[in-house]
């Protein structure tokens, strides 16, 4: 039997699995990863997601299983992170997490210098001191030693695991989506936007598709992670790639659902979409584009409104006693409708003071229709946003812990009005979705799609189908719905 061997390098733990080439995981594990926050900033050292790595690989070939079996290795990674490194593989200083934002005023100086609609034209995106672009002049004006014994900068934490099996710096273009350098049609660097605030554009990374091969394992990586020498190393994917995959959606007008304690919407199309509060990444599939769509409020409900309902200790305990009222509800709540907006919201209305609140309480609501109006409330939330879009879902799934609540995924399908798709929420299976780009440049598969199609007919997926009732219902309850926040917003 043949393997591939995948990693996801996660912002809290790495995480492997060796997958056969049907598909099956036949060796799993995840080690912690620590996050150092000096002050306000956000940091990791490189060498541990390359540590954690090699403990995960010598333990699967300590278990008797043979080198020359793994077919390739391929990765995913967080993204929008800086990853300085010297011309020995080293970190010239930690790397730099997506979500430290020190670098507001940089942000600002780049905007003046190129132009906020140029870089937003040709990045696709938003641009402010999260972004690798912006953290990069920081380090330049901050750390002056740092950047000048910097030889290439990186941008994932997979990309530095892949410079230590291969000595080779590359990054994918999905990963490169969010750095603020790359022409999201044109798949290059913006290296002029270098040159024009002084920095040396020769430390970019090559640019890859995630199916292409950044190199081979090295004597050295091989030595230190049991791999056979001159193993395929791919260029992988950021970690939204991988979980885009892993929800079922490869192709245009497929939609995806995260339920996560915040939520979004990702759909995959043929082109970028300018829309305020849209996130635009280069998808796995050539010629694709991940549209990304962020919601503040989505399992917060459920655990807010779990915690509300109960009096037990254990949040478990709490969960199990909503399921139950949620089982005993029916669809509309008998009128009582709620805004799910318990901490503002950033789509499809951008307003961080709004709070949620419900309507229609009478002296015969239950606790069940309470509950079941709070979920409800985040379903109509998401509709609202997907229509926002302003593309017709084909496809639509469901993935995260909130789409393990099976009543909720059934109101989805109502309130949307159509069937949805609910993906195992394995921790793994964003690793195991990446084995696909080993497949596709290996030809065992001969495209994203197909590894989709098998993942639907896998016993991962389950469909949910909607009610004609409750959907005629959910839709004359919708109209009331988008009237809410317009009345509640001029309460002061």
């Amino acid at each position: 039997m043949k393997y591939i061997a995948t990693f996801d390098i996660g912002t809290t733990a790495v995480k492997g699995v060796f997958v056969a080439i049907d598909g099956t995981p036949v060796f799993t594990k995840s080690i912690n990863i620590e996050t150092v926050f000096i002050g306000d900033f956000k940091e990791q050292r490189p060498m541990d997601w390359y540590y954690a790595f090699c403990i995960i690989s010598t333990e699967y070939f300590a278990k008797g299983y043979d080198p020359n079996d793994v077919i390739g290795i391929v990765m995913s990674g967080q993204m929008q992170d800086l990853i300085p490194v010297d011309k020995s593989n080293m970190p010239t200083r930690n790397a730099i997490l997506y979500s430290d934002v020190r670098a507001e005023k940089q942000a600002k100086e780049i905007v003046e210098i190129v132009g906020f609609n140029e870089i937003v034209n040709s990045s696709g995106n938003n641009f402010d001191g999260s972004i690798p672009f912006s953290k990069l002049l920081w380090l330049k004006q901050n750390h002056f030693n740092d950047y000048r014994n910097t030889f290439k900068i990186l941008f994932s934490s997979k990309d530095y695991v892949i410079l230590c099996l291969t000595d080779c710096h590359v990054t994918d273009v999905t990963t490169a989506s969010t750095t603020g350098l790359m022409d999201i049609h044109k798949k290059h660097w913006n290296i002029n936007w270098l040159d024009a605030v002084g920095i040396d554009h020769s430390k970019l990374p090559q640019l890859l598709y995630a199916e292409e091969q950044a190199g081979i394992v090295t004597e050295n990586a091989s030595y230190e992670t049991g791999f056979a020498l001159g193993t395929p190393v791919y260029a992988g994917t950021g970690d939204a790639g991988a979980t885009t995959l892993a929800s079922g959606i490869a192709s245009d007008g497929e939609f995806n659902i995260n339920l996560g304690t915040s939520g979004w919407v990702a759909c995959v199309s043929s082109d970028v979409l300018e829309k305020l509060g849209v996130f635009n990444l280069a998808a796995m599939p050539k010629g694709h584009y991940i549209n990304v769509v962020p919601f503040f409020n989505a399992g917060n409900v459920h655990k807010w409104i779990s915690n509300t309902l109960t009096n037990d200790n254990e949040l478990d305990e709490k969960y199990d006693y909503v399921h139950k009222l949620l089982e005993q509800s029916v669809p509309g709540s008998h009128g009582l409708m709620f805004l799910p907006y318990l901490v503002g919201e950033r789509f499809p209305v951008v307003d961080t003071q709004i709070r949620g609140g419900f309507i229609g309480i009478t002296p015969e609501t239950t606790k069940q229709d309470m509950a079941r109006a709070s979920l409800e409330g985040v379903a109509f939330s998401i509709r609202q946003g997907i229509e926002s879009i302003g593309r017709k879902p084909n496809k639509i799934s469901l993935i995260g812990g909130g789409a393990q609540v099976r009543v909720w995924c059934q109101i989805f399908a109502d309130i949307l009005g159509h069937e949805v798709q609910v993906y195992d929420d394995s921790e793994f299976l964003p690793s195991i979705a990446i084995a696909a780009s080993v497949m596709v440049a290996q030809g065992i598969i001969p495209n994203y799609h197909k590894f989709t199609e098998t993942l639907q007919q896998s016993q991962n997926c389950k469909s949910y189908k909607p009610e004609p009732y409750a959907v005629e219902l959910m839709n004359k309850l919708y109209d009331s719905y988008c009237s809410i926040y317009p009345a509640f917003k001029k309460i002061k």
